[in-house]
């Protein structure tokens, strides 16, 4: 997911998004754990994906309280 893809995206969508994607981290880590993760990249791919959702979200947030 690019960050010009986030933006284009809805405010509650994006906490939608972003709670989803922290289940699928704890899901890629506790595979991690007992030696089953097929993709062990796709937990800095999850992990770069919350980064950019929360950047946004932090992006919307002061540019309401400057308004």
């Amino acid at each position: 997911m690019k960050a010009a893809e986030i933006r284009d995206i809805k405010t509650n969508e994006l906490n939608n998004k972003l709670g989803e994607l922290k289940a699928e981290l704890f899901n890629l880590r506790f595979q991690l754990a007992i030696n089953q993760l097929e993709n062990p990249m796709r937990i800095k791919a999850v992990k770069k994906d919350i980064a950019r959702i929360k950047t946004v979200i932090r992006e919307r947030e002061l540019k309401e309280s400057v308004n």
